[in-house]
């Protein structure tokens, strides 16, 4: 039986993962004390909202 899907294949490629995923744990885990563990199993919304917040509470804020 064939698969039904015959366009390209959609999933994170190492690139991705390096660049994107590991830098974000490893923000996380440095300037939020999450473990390794945390912040992978983290959803990935829930996981872009702390890196967001942490943002927010780390960098002073702008007096012009």
């Amino acid at each position: 039986r064939r698969c039904p899907l015959h366009g390209p294949f959609f999933a994170l490629t190492n690139q991705y993962i390096e660049k994107v995923t590991y830098e974000e744990i490893f923000f996380l885990m440095k300037e939020g004390n999450f473990s390794f563990t945390e912040a992978y199993n983290l959803p990935i919304r829930l996981r872009s909202w702390f890196i967001e917040r942490t943002l927010k509470y780390v960098t002073p804020p702008d007096d012009k």
